[in-house]
């Protein structure tokens, strides 16, 4: 059995005592209070299974108290005892808990909220249709009460009973809470698709949880039968199902004793405010409200942060033997993809592709924006079902199983942006990880003192130093990225994935990230790696797969990949498309319309941006170019004000911007065009092109219109149709056309080529020169950096969120710097 806080449990026993010795002495009304009270809590309980644990919200829970309430009533009127009559309330409540889960769990957020209000009122009518069983609107009467000897019958006995079972339900909510159920209900609740990831089914869990909580409220239903000795459908309103719930988030969801607090406050404060009975729920309403403003984490939760003391415990290696734990060199398997192909409507993301990781080696995944990397990785790792093709590991055929089976088969992986389980500890995540989605026990241990061992020595393997029980949401992003690895490698698996595991990361770190990698695959694992810093594939890499526009264009030695011709022209352009030069020139005095200076950025923990620092002239194209996750698009919202800056200068002509909302921004003058279009789909094209105008002091837009359709002509006869039928190059001349409808100071345009065909991009390109050429001020960021300097007047390189070069366009065109920024400096050792 999992371990037990000890002063939860003693607080526990202590209220059961006090419990049951004020039912014993107390007279009238008292004891009738104290039972709802007792039973609010068992209710609370379930419900913070589902809310607490699960994370899902139910405003239907009355229907299981009413369910569990009319099974005793019908048993025990039938002559069976009420003991026997309350196991099988229990027993059936949460069987249509299951049943009701399958279903509704296919929907989530305000959906599922909605299914489980009709399941409330389904069952509340069930009960007045159901006459020869339920009594209709008239109910059932003279349900027997259970005794408790000669001397406590009645409400007292009821009372007693009750404040006995919700003590009873809180210890079993601590044990699950502390145990393998509950610790895979928080991670579904925390992270899906990583739980996913680590063999968790979180179908099974949620219905799990579906099926505990509503077994807890049908025992609660069942003794509330018995404690009025008459029921009726009137005594299951909606509103009881909202007080329930009330009852879980005031006293603190997700907290073992949370329920007592909340069904204490909603129990006993009606009594005090009796006279007042026709506001309650006006009452309830801002007490709510103003819970989830001062205390959002209920009174529990709130005190215990208050109170929670400082300590640090840290992982000890204590001989930990990767090789060992990985199961030797037998469990060694190659990953083989063989024809590979998987299409997104009529877009084709992945076509045919071929790739072969082999145990001991690091095979690297590499590719421009949209070549498909991650579609591949999803692919592999059960998140999409390709259309076509094979996925092997050994002799094993995995292409279309669900990414739980596909973990428990031996490939675990990690994820672009880190999915750790935020609300458990470090260790918790790693411990988890090793039990790859096996849930056991429901009430058993998390981790036996051998799998504490382990998981103590994968996080020292991976280098965190950091305290074991930190919760691994306030992890800096470094060491987020290393927990995740440790928790993929505790599955162990015989194929890792990673995607982009050094993105963000300082050099040091990255350095460290390769020594941690190569390790891995030095133990036999078969690594198979995403990552868009090129010195780091160049350096550890044992052979390279190179992607671009969902194919496979090259494969081979990091040193054969860099001088491959079809990469070069990937990633920096084959300069087939060839925009007319400038036909204006420059002015000779330059008037600065935006700059940059030492500018920090970053999302959240995350830093991406280091010390940015540029200028954009008047009239200028000016491109900014590196490689993905250098930071350009990180810079483009930094300079709009999607993202606030950490530290640093940020000028719109004469004005301090750095502070400003994006939408001060945006009437000041600067309009950005954002990766992905992002046009307003279910508007017209005229509607798209009139919001554009919308911070313009003039009203008289109509001209303006004009010319831009003249500007980009395949929009006119697009004028009236819906802004989300457009192909994907009209909707980039739609997002280009609406952000100049603003007149803007300047033009931010952030990958406009992205997933078009050579001629539309041609035809683009074109038209910003032409946009150019009228003085139109433009900063460029565009991954076809051949491209992108053709029409440019000056460039900045950036790589690792840093400025690394600068200089006019006809200088960096075929630049060792510019090319070492897509493709490595330097192909350092393994």
């Amino acid at each position: 059995m999992a371990r037990l806080d000890t002063t939860t449990t003693v607080i526990i026993f202590l209220l059961m005592l006090a419990g049951v010795a004020f039912a014993i002495s107390s007279e009238g009304y008292t004891p009738f209070i104290l039972a709802l009270v007792a039973l609010t809590t068992i209710t609370g309980v379930g419900l913070n299974v589902l809310l607490g644990l699960a994370g899902q919200v139910s405003f239907g829970h009355v229907g299981f108290y009413s369910i569990g309430a009319y099974t005793v009533a019908v048993l025990t009127l039938n002559g069976m005892s009420f003991w026997l009559s309350l196991l099988i309330a229990g027993a059936l409540t949460g069987v249509v808990g299951a049943l009701f889960a399958l279903p509704a769990l296919r929907v989530s957020g305000s959906y599922l909220a909605m299914m489980t209000i009709a399941f409330g009122f389904i069952v509340e009518h069930g009960t007045i249709e159901w006459r020869q069983l339920t009594g209709g609107q008239n109910g059932l009467a003279g349900i027997p009460q259970p005794a408790i000897g000669a001397m406590l019958t009645g409400e007292r006995a009821m009372a007693a009973i009750t404040v006995v079972i919700a003590a009873a339900c809180l210890l079993l909510y601590e044990v699950l809470f502390r145990g393998s159920w509950g610790r895979a209900m928080i991670a579904v609740r925390d992270a899906e698709t990583a739980a996913s990831g680590i063999g968790l089914r979180p179908v099974v869990v949620k219905t799990l949880a579906f099926a505990l909580s509503a077994a807890f409220t049908g025992l609660a239903g069942g003794c509330f039968a018995a404690l009025l000795a008459f029921i009726a459908p009137s005594a299951f309103p909606f509103s009881q199902s909202i007080l329930f719930l009330l009852a879980v988030v005031v006293g603190g969801a997700g907290w073992t004793l949370g329920p007592v607090v909340g069904a204490a406050i909603t129990v006993v404060l009606p009594e005090l405010i009796s006279s007042l009975a026709e506001y309650r729920l006006l009452i309830f309403g801002c007490l709510l409200l103003v819970v989830l403003w001062l205390a959002p984490e209920g009174v529990i939760g709130t005190v215990a942060r208050l109170l929670k003391t400082t300590g640090m415990r840290v992982a000890r290696a204590d001989g930990f033997d990767l090789l060992s734990f990985l199961g030797g060199h037998d469990r060694r398997k190659s990953l083989e993809i063989a024809s590979l192909s998987i299409a997104f409507g009529g877009i084709k993301a992945a076509t045919d592709i071929e790739l072969t990781a082999r145990p001991g080696e690091v095979t690297g995944l590499i590719g421009p924006n949209g070549a498909g990397k991650t579609t591949v990785l999803n692919m592999i790792s059960g998140f999409y079902r390709p259309d076509s093709g094979t996925i092997r590991l050994g002799r094993r055929e995995l292409a279309g199983c669900q990414a739980s089976t596909i973990a428990r088969a031996g490939i675990a992986r990690t994820y672009q942006t880190t999915q750790l389980f935020g609300s458990l500890s470090v260790i918790d995540n790693v411990l988890l990880g090793l039990r790859v989605g096996r849930l056991g026990n429901p009430f058993g241990r998390l981790a036996t003192s051998a799998d504490l061992s382990a998981a103590e020595g994968l996080l020292t393997l991976v280098g965190y130093s950091g305290d074991l029980d930190a919760v691994a949401s306030a992890l800096p992003h470094v060491d987020r990225r290393l927990v995740e690895i440790a928790r993929a490698v505790a599955t162990r698996p015989s194929v890792l994935l990673l995607d982009e595991p050094a993105a963000g990361l300082a050099a040091s770190d990255k350095v460290h990230m390769s020594s941690v990698l190569r390790t891995l695959a030095d133990a036999g694992l078969a690594v198979l790696l995403i990552e868009h810093d090129m010195t780091l594939v160049m350096g550890i890499c044992d052979h390279i797969v190179v992607l671009d526009a969902g194919r496979r264009i090259a494969v081979g030695t990091p040193e054969a990949i860099r001088d491959d011709a079809r990469v070069r022209g990937a990633y920096l352009g084959d300069g087939k498309v060839q925009p007319p030069a400038r036909a204006r020139p420059l002015d000779a005095i330059p008037e600065v319309v935006l700059s940059a200076r030492a500018l920090d950025a970053g999302y959240g923990t995350v830093p991406v941006l280091h010390g940015v620092t540029f200028d954009v002239n008047k009239g200028e194209l000016v491109a900014l170019l590196g490689a993905n996750g250098a930071g350009k698009s990180t810079t483009m919202r930094a300079v709009s004000g999607l993202l606030r800056p950490v530290s640093g200068e940020l000028c719109l002509g004469g004005d301090d911007i750095a502070s400003w909302p994006a939408h001060r921004i945006a009437a000041a003058g600067l309009a950005l065009v954002p990766e992905g279009r992002q046009v307003f789909p279910e508007l017209s094209v005229r509607d798209n092109l009139e919001l554009g105008a919308y911070g313009r002091a003039e009203r008289d837009i109509e001209p303006d219109i004009i010319a831009l359709l003249g500007r980009f002509p395949r929009l006119k006869d697009r004028l009236d149709q819906r802004a989300g039928l457009l192909s994907g190059g009209e909707a980039q001349m739609l997002a280009i056309a609406r952000g100049l409808m603003g007149k803007p100071r300047i033009l931010l345009l952030d990958e406009p080529s992205l997933g078009l065909a050579p001629a539309v991009i041609e035809e683009l390109y074109r038209a910003l020169a032409d946009l150019r050429d009228t003085g139109v001020t433009l900063l460029l960021v565009d991954q076809m950096a051949a491209l992108a300097l053709a029409i440019a007047d000056r460039g900045y390189v950036i790589a690792s969120g840093r400025i690394v070069h600068a200089g006019d366009a006809a200088s960096l065109i075929g630049d060792p710097e510019l090319e070492g920024a897509y493709l490595g400096r330097t192909a350092a050792g393994k």
